[in-house]
This record gives C-alpha cells, sequence and structure tokens, in this order.
C-alpha cells in the first residue's frame, strides 16, 4: 500500500545518518553560544538584525578557521542563498586545499570510478592526502568517513567474486556503531552472485553487530540507537539467508525474533516466515500468518496463491474458500474506506505550469473540473520506482476515464541531463505516463513546484479534486501493487463524490 510516511529502512537510515555525520565531520560545531545568536538573528523580522546577520556571517567567511567559513555556508544555506554557498565553498576549497571541504569534495571522486580496482585506488591515493589524524575534531567518528568507501570497495569486490578483497576491506571496518550496515551491504553483494556461504556469514556478523546495541547495551547516543534500530531488519535478513540455504530449523529461530519485533504488520516479513513454516510442514501456523496478512489488504498474488493453496491442505478441499476470501475482501474495503475518510483533507493546490518530456506545456489551472493525481519522483529514487508498476495498473485503469489525469512530476535532480535521463527511464520500462519536468530555477536552485506541495520526501502523490483541493496526501511506497491500486482507486472515487 502507500504510505503516509518516507519509508527509512536499515540503508536508508544509514544514508541519511552517513550524510549528517559527514557533514559534522566537516565542521566542527562551534560555541553554542554563536550559533543561538546567528539563530536568533535568522528568525527575527527586524532589518536591524538581517544587516547585523550579514555583518556576522561577512566576519565568519573572512576567517582564517575552516570551521566558521562552513558555518557561514550552513546559514546562507538556511537564507537560500544558493549563490553565496557555492560562492563560500570555493573560496573555502582555495583556502584550505587540504581540509575537511576539500577531503568531502575528493571523496565524491571515488564514488564516481567503476571497478573494485580503480574505487581501491582512487581511496588509497586520497587517504595518503587526507589521513584521519589530520581531522581529529572529538565531535563525530572520523573513522566512519573513511568506513564508507571500505565498505564500497568490500562490496564491489565481492559483487566481483574476489572474496579475499572483499573479506580484507570487511576487515578494516573501525567504527563499531556502523559495522552492522557495512556487513549488510557486503552480505547483500554476496548473495547477489550466489555465494550464500559468505552472505550467511556477514548477514550474522551484521545483525550480533546491531544487537550489541540494543536494550541500551552501549548507552542512548544517537549512533547507538542508529545502531540497535536496524537489529530487527537484519534478524529477517538473516532467516532470509538461512531459508535460502533450505536451513528451515535455523531460520525458523530468527524469522520468529523478527516478527515478534516488528512494531506493525510488514507482509513480506510474515511471508517469509509463513514460507520457513511450510518448509517444516507447520500448516496451520503459516497460514495464520498468511491469514493476517490477507485480512489486511497487503497481498501479494503470490501470498494470495500460496494462502489457497494452505487453505486447501487444512480443508481437504477448496470448499468454502470463495466466500472466505469474499468476506476478507469486504472487511478490507470496510476498514480502508473508514481510514481514509480519517485521512481525507481539503486544502488548495498550488497552481504550477511544467513542460512534459514532449515540449508540451502543462497547467494545474487547465484541468479543473477533473481530478488530478500528482506523482513526484525522481530516477536516482528507489521507492519511487517500486511504486511504478502499481502506478501503471492505476493508469491503465482511468486511461478511458476523461475525469481523472495522472501526472508524474520529475523533480530534484542531480545531474545535468535530467530530462533525458527521465526520458529514458520510462521509455525503457514502456510505462504510458505523462512526466513533466520540474527543474531547478537556475537563479535560487530550487524545485519550485515540488517546494510549493512542502514535500519533504519522495515519492510523494497528491489527490486533487475537480475543484482544484488536495484531498489526500501521501509520502512513500509500501505493499502490494494491488492493495496500492484499490487504496488509490478509493480515494479518487473519494475525490469525485466529495468535489
Amino acid at each position: 500500500m502507500i504510505k503516509k510516511k518516507l519509508m527509512t529502512g536499515f540503508g536508508a537510515l544509514a544514508l541519511i545518518t552517513g550524510m549528517f555525520m559527514n557533514a559534522a565531520a566537516q565542521t566542527k560545531a562551534p560555541a553554542d553560544s554563536t550559533k543561538k545568536y546567528l539563530d536568533k538573528l535568522l528568525a527575527s523580522a527586524d532589518e536591524s538584525d538581517k544587516v547585523l546577520l550579514n555583518n556576522q556571517l561577512n566576519k565568519l567567511v573572512a576567517s582564517s578557521s575552516e570551521k566558521d567559513m562552513s558555518l557561514a555556508m550552513q546559514y546562507y544555506y538556511r537564507l537560500k542563498n544558493t549563490k553565496m554557498v557555492d560562492s563560500v565553498r570555493q573560496m573555502e576549497l582555495k583556502k584550505f586545499p587540504e581540509g575537511e571541504q576539500a577531503r568531502g569534495t575528493e571523496q565524491e571522486v571515488i564514488y564516481k570510478e567503476k571497478g573494485a580496482a580503480n574505487i581501491e585506488a582512487a581511496y588509497q591515493k586520497w587517504f595518503k592526502k587526507f589521513p584521519p589524524q589530520k581531522f581529529i575534531t572529538g565531535e563525530v567518528d572520523e573513522r566512519l568517513i573513511y568506513d564508507y568507501v571500505r565498505s564500497l570497495i568490500a562490496s564491489t569486490y565481492a559483487e566481483e567474486k574476489n572474496t579475499a578483497k572483499a573479506i580484507e576491506y570487511a576487515n578494516m571496518l573501525e567504527a563499531d556503531f556502523w559495522k552492522g550496515n557495512a556487513y549488510s551491504g557486503l552480505s547483500q553483494a554476496f548473495r547477489k552472485t550466489g555465494d550464500l556461504a559468505h552472505a550467511e556469514i556477514y548477514a550474522k556478523k551484521a545483525m550480533d553487530s546491531a544487537a550489541e546495541y540494543t536494550d541500551g547495551k552501549k548507552g542512548d547516543s544517537n549512533a547507538a540507537k542508529f545502531a540497535a534500530s536496524g537489529y530487527a531488519g537484519l534478524t529477517s535478513t538473516y532467516a532470509n539467508i538461512l531459508f535460502e540455504e533450505k536451513k528451515y530449523n535455523e531460520a525458523l529461530k530468527y524469522s520468529e525474533l523478527a516478527y515478534k519485533s516488528s512494531t506493525e504488520l510488514n507482509p513480506q516479513l510474515n511471508y517469509r516466515y509463513a514460507q520457513i513454516l511450510m518448509g517444516l510442514n507447520r500448516n496451520q501456523e503459516a497460514f495464520d500468518k498468511l491469514d493476517e496478512v490477507v485480512k489486511s489488504g497487503k497481498a501479494t498474488p503470490e501470498m494470495s496463491d500460496d494462502f489457497k493453496k494452505l487453505y486447501i491442505k487444512l480443508k481437504g478441499s477448496d470448499a468454502g474458500f470463495n466466500e472466505y476470501a469474499a468476506a476478507i475482501r469486504k472487511g478490507v474495503i470496510e476498514n480502508l474506506k473508514k481510514k481514509l475518510t480519517k485521512e481525507m483533507v481539503k486544502e488548495q493546490a498550488a497552481g504550477f505550469t511544467l513542460t512534459d518530456l514532449d515540449g508540451n506545456k502543462v497547467s494545474l489551472a487547465d484541468l479543473k473540473g477533473k481530478v488530478v493525481i500528482l506523482d513526484f519522483w525522481a530516477t536516482w529514487c528507489g521507492p519511487c520506482k517500486a511504486s511504478f508498476p502499481a502506478m501503471q495498473m492505476a493508469v491503465n485503469k482511468y486511461k478511458d476515464d476523461p475525469k481523472v489525469k495522472f501526472l508524474f512530476i520529475h523533480t530534484w535532480e542531480k545531474t545535468a541531463t535530467a530530462t533525458k535521463d527521465a526520458g529514458d527511464y520510462i521509455a525503457g520500462k514502456k510505462y504510458s505516463f505523462q512526466v513533466l519536468m520540474d527543474l531547478k530555477d537556475p537563479e535560487t536552485k530550487e524545485n519550485k513546484v515540488v517546494s510549493s506541495y512542502k514535500v519533504f520526501g519522495i515519492p510523494a502523490k497528491f489527490v486533487i479534486d475537480a475543484n482544484g483541493n488536495i484531498r489526500f496526501k501521501l509520502t512513500g511506497f509500501d505493499g502490494s501493487n494491488e492493495a496500492a491500486v484499490d487504496e488509490l482507486s478509493m480515494m479518487i472515487d473519494m475525490a469525485k463524490s466529495n468535489s
């Protein structure tokens, strides 16, 4: 189903945390009093305070301290003064060619390399120029910045089936709280190549590493909380690998741990639990786990097929199954309607005019009288692309309805060829989407349309009624394609009837 909050799995959380800590590493926090003073000036509407803020930022830019320049850059960013952000960054790189900003900039080059050997060579050159001992701040774990690259090298060697080199770089990891994330990535790399033996080893290392931080065993710092947050997902991953190796009894132990650790229904977790139970011929228990998923409305066709097979095994025939399934379906639809009735809003949608991939201008104002579904996405966004098969199903369902219009708005581009990238992706997947381009404003560097909808994470979807009011807003994607189409269809119908 489509979710109401941004999904943050262990990998995504690692990325966010990594970005935060890397930024922190590049800017040693100044005295709290300085930041408090700048925050006070920034929040003030008094023109004299704006002058004072500008003067303070000028002083920081002229400072002989790199941390002061980086702090100024942070505040220019908050002021949306992208020109000064870029200007100060260039000044800092020139003034401190072997400083923290330079280290971060040159680190990015490593990630653009292809092939493990090339990445390794670039890392060694970068490491020599920016040795860790030069950057001891006492405020962040400097080892983490170097571990990012070591993890990349290890995983890339694993994908190339160079196991010895993969293990060599895995053994170089130093930041304890992040090892669970790194080992998990390496496990997945081994799993891709079919090396389940090493995938199992590093999945267990990842799980055990996270376990060391659960229940406050190593304190309650943000790093400790981050490390512990991955535990449930890692136990599930370990169980998946054991299942693939047909080690059902051992897999059951960890699948049950993951199931009990989950605070809400996770369809894939339930399904794997059921599959393991089926492998052990514990069919009633397997049926019960799938029954939970089916009754939630989140079952995939594969789950539904196994659910029916289990029903027949337990009952001896399919007698009564259609009636049972119909009763479940009725309950799902009733619950969905109750939920959506509570979530329905009525807010004026921000107007816009954008150009589609064929060069046509499209204006929201021209679509008045239709229910409009906006889907903000980007070619680099995994969850966005994961939701597209369901969105294509929805587009197909309403293709002959002149009162429903789908618009897929590409935003937050990361390359200079965003329009080509978006077009190539859509054409390559044969999606029949009308894609509009919300490109960065050349002056402000802002993607104006996505900002006007106050979007903080993508995919972000909005259902707008015939009068131009937002009735539903959603971020993220989870669950089966069929469940997502059910939910979106009901939103469209409710938007139609409440216009």
